[in-house]
């Protein structure tokens, strides 16, 4: 069975050992084909790398998709393994509702791991979710979906949220088939649990920092009641940029001898931050606690504030760019399970352009949409 949930997907996900390090066309063919062999025509890694392609030379929905397929060269279609057709060899590209059932029945468990990257030797992950808001229909909700992504960017993984459940529910299973080995996993304070943190650290041998708001009063009280005022381990942050001017106090405590009272917890963490808006000169203040099991020696006030602000790398560099580049949120996308699995098509391709150097993805999206049938094959490693 999917590790997402028996409600969401019935297909069992596939092993993801010792497929880390081969090019995607091999890591697609470790996936199960969901359509029954009578009448099946096109096969089905050549389907799912023709969607590929196509999103990232920039398409952001099934009709494009098939647009660009429909016009594919046959040098093109050749390198995707399309389906050959007569004596003649010509290769016929796949149709747009052919592709549309295909990403709606795909398994989205396994899609998502095996086109992600590894998290094994990274220095943080960040966990956080999105609602993919076009994918509300009548009384459904939109797609919740929860991802990874590690400190510099690259998207690990991702999980369909099941309706009238949370984020909370998906946490260990989005990062359980992955070694975390020393990595530090960095969350909102939805994810404050000791559960997750037992996770963590005793099964994945992973490190962690948990922001901590007031939606836990008790732990709330007893982070507001530490010696704040006594502590000297402290660093200062100032930045300017985004029409604020913003100065970052980051204060650390140990609290093993403290009675705090959560799992594995070695030192505590405030930050307090003073934010100047530039334009109106109004002065906002804002007060953070996070909770981790890193010790002193093994992260000072300085790398702490650094992964409280990771945090923010899965807000920035994958959700705000999967809005305003792919536009998801406007997407109608709706049935099956297409909304989630046009997301990881989504987070291929920036992983992708990211890792062919293109710091700014839209401007990455251009410049393979010049050479649409070579360009993105060949940042895809199809030979």
């Amino acid at each position: 069975m999917c590790r997402q949930s028996a409600t969401v997907c019935l297909t069992k996900s596939p092993d993801l050992e010792g497929v880390a390090g081969l090019p995607l066309v091999e890591r697609l063919r470790v996936l199960p084909d969901p359509r029954r062999r009578r009448g099946v025509r096109h096969p089905f890694v050549a389907v799912l790398l023709v969607a590929a392609s196509a999103v990232v030379a920039g398409a952001r929905s099934y009709a494009a998709i098939g647009q660009w397929a429909a016009n594919a060269p046959q040098h093109a279609l050749a390198r995707l393994g399309a389906r050959v057709v007569g004596a003649l060899g010509v290769r016929v590209a796949p149709s747009a509702a052919t592709i549309r059932r295909l990403v709606g029945l795909v398994c989205p468990g396994g899609l998502a791991d095996l086109t992600g990257a590894d998290p094994a030797g990274s220095h943080s992950v960040a966990v956080d979710g999105k609602a993919a808001r076009g994918s509300r229909h009548g009384e459904l909700p939109a797609v919740h979906l929860l991802a990874a992504m590690t400190g510099d960017g690259r998207t690990v993984t991702q999980l369909r949220v099941p309706d009238k459940t949370n984020e909370i529910t998906c946490f260990a299973a989005l990062l359980a088939p992955f070694d975390l080995t020393g990595v530090t996993v960095t969350a909102d304070a939805l994810h404050t649990q000791r559960a997750h943190v037992r996770f963590l650290v005793e099964e994945k041998k992973a490190h962690y920092l948990l922001v901590h708001k007031a939606n836990q009063p008790r732990l709330h009280h007893r982070l507001r009641s530490l010696p704040w005022k006594d502590v000297t381990a402290r660093r200062y942050d100032r930045e300017t940029g985004h029409g604020r001017r913003e100065t970052r106090v980051t204060r650390a405590l140990t609290v093993t001898d403290l009675g705090l009272d959560f799992p594995h917890a070695a030192q505590a963490v405030r930050i307090l931050r003073h934010r100047t808006d530039l334009k109106t000169s109004t002065v906002s203040r804002q007060t953070v606690y996070a909770i981790t099991d890193l010790t002193s020696h093994q992260a000072s006030p300085q790398r702490l504030g650094q992964l409280a602000r990771s945090q923010w790398t899965i807000e920035n560099r994958l959700h705000f760019v999967r809005d305003t580049t792919f536009a998801e949120d406007a997407s109608k996308i709706r049935t099956g399970h297409g909304p989630d699995n046009m997301a990881t098509l989504r987070n291929l391709a920036i992983n992708t352009l990211r890792a062919a150097g293109h710091r700014n993805i839209a401007a990455g999206i251009r410049h393979s949409s010049y050479e649409p049938f070579t360009r993105p094959l060949d940042l895809l490693g199809i030979i």
